[in-house]
């Protein structure tokens, strides 16, 4: 027998192979598939709910309402409520030790409120800036951790002070929010104990990864403690998010007015507070879906009608659309310009030179031939276009 006819030799009897069958060329796991488009899918099954209970005269209703002096509001709301949303990334940024120049930051954050709004799922315009910003200061998960504390200061603010609002203004559905509050915070802790107690439980078998989860979980809390709660950053992000809520809300006001509501300010405040705790939900088209939603039933709960609830949901889509429209002109402005072989915009470390590194950042020859031309597609690597899926 020739070596090549050689049996192979045996494995010992207290070894054994696990084979994992081959998957089929081109196939991908459809369970993170539906994972990913969950949130589209909810939005769009609310949106037929609406449409299908109340008609789409409402609807259409409120877009034929919107006029010119409505779209001008819109964008002076907006630009305020953008500047102050990109001063308190800078400020977050900052006090991670990432430099983040404020005009950079608003053209940023106009990039990304045009591809949130654009965009299912109402977040992939604010993985693109954490991704891009990561990049150009290079340090990418120190980019996303302020992206992350950024949005969780703006969504702590507005829960804290739409509680406020809820519980104390006196409205048709202050009952209802009292009855769904602790509700809600009991089963908020309830969550947290299980999994606590699950985490505990597998301590013993796994005490050094567990070790390693404390000392994430602790950098992490000293991370947002540092970029939110800090002398120098704390106050600044309280007031930047005050300013941030105060435009939403009066967004909301024009949109009422414009949709045909008559009611006075304090009728309508804490109804603009469950329309924009709604919007916090992931479960929308562009940020249409809860929202809709919630509005309806909060309108028709103060007896000024479901229908025009709709109506006032849709145009404030609509103007809050219309005020990231400078965001499309943003990025048009940097594909144009952007260099063919990568992006070089500023170095984020204090006391670096303008100039990053082309040795470390540039691409390589394989990786630029796969570069995608999708917006949302940031600087490949090995071949292969990084998207926001990847961070």
């Amino acid at each position: 027998m020739s070596a090549a006819q050689a049996p192979a030799p045996a494995l010992p009897a207290t070894e054994t192979v696990f084979r994992t069958p081959p998957r089929a060329a081109g196939t991908t796991p459809a369970r993170p598939a539906l994972r990913r488009h969950l949130g589209t899918v909810a939005g769009a099954a609310l949106l037929g709910i609406l449409l299908w209970r109340l008609g789409t005269g409402a609807f259409l209703d409120g877009l034929r309402r919107i006029d010119a002096p409505a779209l001008l509001a819109a964008l002076g709301i907006g630009a305020v409520t953008t500047v102050g949303s990109a001063w308190r990334w800078a400020v977050v940024a900052r006090a991670l030790r990432i430099r983040l120049p404020l005009g950079i930051a608003v053209a940023d954050y106009y990039r990304a409120l045009f591809l949130n709004a654009a965009l299912p799922g109402g977040v992939l315009g604010d993985v693109h800036r954490a991704v891009r910003h990561g990049q150009s200061a290079g340090d990418l998960g120190r980019g996303v951790r302020a992206v992350v504390l950024e949005r969780t200061a703006g969504q702590v603010a507005l829960a804290a002070a739409g509680s406020a609002v809820l519980l104390v203004v006196d409205s048709p559905v202050r009952a209802e929010v009292r009855h769904v509050l602790p509700l809600a915070a009991l089963g908020a802790v309830g969550a947290l104990a299980v999994v606590l107690a699950v985490r505990m439980s597998r301590i013993p078998h796994r005490a050094s990864a567990a070790s390693r989860r404390a000392r994430t979980l602790r950098a992490a809390l000293a991370e947002a403690r540092q970029g939110l709660l800090s002398r120098p950053s704390g106050p600044r992000v309280a007031v930047s998010s005050l300013v941030v809520l105060a435009g939403h809300v009066a967004t909301f006001l024009v949109a009422a007015r414009v949709a045909g509501t008559e009611a006075g300010l304090l009728a309508l405040l804490p109804l603009a507070v469950l329309a924009l705790l709604a919007m916090g939900l992931p479960l929308n088209i562009g940020g249409f879906g809860p929202r809709e939603g919630v509005t309806a039933w909060a309108f028709g709960a103060a007896g000024l009608g479901a229908g025009t609830g709709l109506a006032t949901a849709v145009v404030y889509g609509a103007l809050s659309f219309a005020a990231a429209l400078p965001g499309a002109f943003v990025l048009l402005v940097r594909r144009r310009s952007a260099p063919p072989g990568g992006r070089q915009e500023w170095s984020g470390a204090p006391g670096a030179t303008s100039e990053v590194s082309r040795d470390r950042y540039v691409p390589k020859e394989s990786a630029r031939l796969a570069s995608s031309a999708f917006p949302l597609s940031a600087e490949p690597r090995e071949g292969r276009p990084m998207t926001p899926e990847s961070v």
